[in-house]
């Protein structure tokens, strides 16, 4: 049963935005602390940032300042909204709890080239 969808993703040049967007299936989201992870090829995949399910947030400092998490807990969907984006950001986008107890989605792969 999938549970994760996440979408948005695409080619962009640097210093551009994009904003991603995972939808869950399941039914105790509002409860969860939700995450987006990114893997880029060759490394392992990280946390890039993190909102619990009162609003907190918390990011990587990667990426503090310009990457920017959300959700909404009456559609079940949290987003990651991303500008300045940088070639090092170059990587399949997840999201998933945090931590990471639900199956994994495919992702949406986001790159960020000139």
């Amino acid at each position: 049963q999938v549970q994760l969808v996440e979408s948005g993703g695409g080619l962009v040049q640097p210093g551009g935005s994009l904003r991603l967007s995972c939808a869950d299936s399941g039914t105790i989201f509002r409860f969860s602390a939700m995450g987006w992870y990114r893997q880029a090829p060759g490394k392992q995949r990280e946390l890039v940032a993190g909102i619990t399910s009162g609003g907190s947030t918390n990011y990587a400092d990667s990426v503090k300042g310009r990457f920017t998490i959300s959700r909404d807990n009456a559609k079940n969907t949290v987003d990651l909204q991303m500008n300045s984006l940088r070639p090092e950001d170059t990587a399949v986008y997840y999201c998933n709890t945090r931590p990471p107890v639900k199956a994994w989605g495919q992702g949406t792969q986001v790159t960020v080239s000139s």
